[in-house]
């Protein structure tokens, strides 16, 4: 068996060397730019943006509902366990300082990527994961009761579910053909439906990644 694996990594060498590139030969036959396309399309400036959520948003639907299994996965597979006796956080006062300037940082920036995500680099996902470590660092210089009163007190659970179906709902219309006007391209209210996918992407990760810290520190007592 171990040859069979040198043959086809010296097959796929050789083709590699003296195959053309099919690809290259035809973006030289057309002076159509995809990017441009693409932007021109959604109506966005960030053609990433307009890729995830406009042409290939059948598969952003089940990327974000593999993350929301992910989650239930989480709380499933430690509910059988003992919560931990033991929480491991920062008690000295400069960590303390400087984690909660750190989350600080993360949520602006959160905030923005998640609204402006249609005209930069970033986008729901990357909005999403900032907001997640910023609740991550203050998850380590806070009391996990704390969190977690606040957490049941918005009913972050509830939203989160909310934001799923949204974005499902959104995302079938859109699919269907039903889009908002694009508006002028590289202002801020541009990209028809694009920007409020990005929103209720990151508002999804930033909830999900919230309710997995607070099970990890209930079961595990870290991070």
């Amino acid at each position: 068996m171990k040859w069979v694996y040198i043959l086809a990594g010296i097959a796929l060498f050789l083709k590699i060397l003296f195959m053309p590139d099919t690809a290259s030969n035809l973006s030289d036959l057309t002076d159509i730019s995809i990017t441009e396309k693409v932007v021109a399309e959604s109506g966005v400036v960030n053609a990433v943006s307009g890729i995830i959520f406009r042409n290939r948003l059948y598969d952003t639907i089940f990327e974000v509902i593999v993350f929301t299994i992910a989650i239930l996965g989480c709380n499933f597979l430690l509910a059988n366990e003992n919560p931990s006796c033991t929480i491991y956080q920062f008690k000295d006062q400069a960590s303390i300082i400087l984690a909660r300037l750190g989350a600080t940082i993360a949520a602006l920036v959160g905030i923005e990527l998640a609204i402006r995500g249609h005209l930069s680099p970033g986008g729901g996902f990357a909005a999403g994961v900032a907001g997640g470590t910023a609740i991550g660092l203050i998850a380590i210089t806070s009391s996990y009761q704390w969190m977690q009163d606040i957490y049941k007190r918005y009913n972050a659970a509830i939203w989160e579910k909310v934001s799923v179906l949204v974005f499902i709902v959104l995302s079938v219309i859109t699919l269907s053909g039903l889009e908002l006007p694009h508006g002028e391209l590289g202002t801020l209210f541009s990209g028809g439906i694009l920007p409020i996918l990005n929103i209720i992407v990151a508002v999804k990760v930033a909830l999900g990644s919230w309710a997995v810290v607070l099970i990890f520190i209930r079961y595990r007592g870290l991070l």
